[in-house]
């Protein structure tokens, strides 16, 4: 009713709905797509697929939207490089030093317990506040580019992210850089959407100048050394992210860990006196 009453509609018109477009084979679908004039309840993949035709037609074609949910490679490559990749990655992490060493965990303690919710919370407000800040600039100084350079600073921040918790108290310079290499694979394929030709129509993404680049590496950096800097206050006893009390281990009753940490000079760097 509304096509027809902006005349986008005629009686000659036709409307496919998403089922019905479901049902095309890709032949058939190109045949009718320039006699076809409202789509419903499409879902991404097929605006994806009706703009491909038409182009194929020799229509001049685009897909506009809040770049999300109309952008479902973008968003398939997210989920892929952040948490399928780094999840397979760490699954093959080798267990820290002291691991036998640490007390038990209560059976009814909370996964989000000793500070987890609460750094869950400001490095999802953190990496959010550099990605809108990043739009905001690149709209206005690096035109087209913006959308690759936001794509790449999520994509990177996540990823920094993964390497500095694969420990919760040591750094990742003290683990080793390289002492996985699968996340840094995942690195490696991130930029192969930006930079390899084949790979930009897919993930609608342009090569950066090294200046973008440098911008993009170093915002990518600043969820890493933040979680970097809050494992560095933990080592020294000023976090939140301590055991809870009353677990045991077979020395006896748990004690904060970072009195009997050597890289822990005292809480926030006052001396303390050594435990019995």
């Amino acid at each position: 009713a509304i096509a027809a009453r902006l005349g986008i509609l005629d009686h000659a018109g036709r409307v496919v709905k998403g089922s019905e477009l479901a049902a095309l084979s890709d032949p058939d679908f190109a045949a009718q797509v320039k006699d076809i004039r409202v789509y419903a309840r499409v879902d991404p993949e097929q605006k994806i697929r009706i703009v491909r035709d038409l182009q194929a037609a020799g229509e001049f074609a685009a897909m506009t939207g809040d770049r999300v949910n109309d952008a479902p490679a973008l968003k398939l490559w997210i989920n892929l490089v952040t948490d399928g990749l780094p999840g397979l990655a760490l699954a093959a992490e080798r267990a820290e030093g002291d691991t036998m060493r640490r007390p038990p965990r209560r059976p009814d303690e909370s996964i989000f317990a000793h500070g987890m919710w609460q750094q869950m919370l400001w490095v999802g407000l953190l990496m959010g506040a550099v990605c809108l800040i990043l739009k905001v600039w690149a709209i206005e100084h690096s035109g087209s580019q913006w959308q690759t350079m936001v794509f790449t600073v999520l994509v990177l921040s996540q990823l920094g992210h993964v390497m500095a918790i694969r420990s919760e108290r040591d750094s990742l310079f003290r683990i080793g850089l390289a002492s996985n290499r699968p996340l840094l694979a995942a690195v490696a394929l991130q930029l192969a959407t930006v930079y390899t030709p084949a790979l930009n129509p897919t993930f609608k993404t342009e090569p950066l100048g090294w200046d973008e680049l440098a911008i993009c590496l170093g915002l990518s950096t600043l969820v890493f050394f933040a979680v970097e800097a809050e494992k560095w206050l933990a080592r020294r006893g000023c976090s939140t992210r301590t055991r809870r009390p009353g677990s045991e281990d077979r020395t006896g009753p748990s004690r904060d860990v970072t009195r009997n940490d050597p890289e822990a000079s005292g809480r926030c760097g006052r001396s303390r006196p050594p435990v019995a």
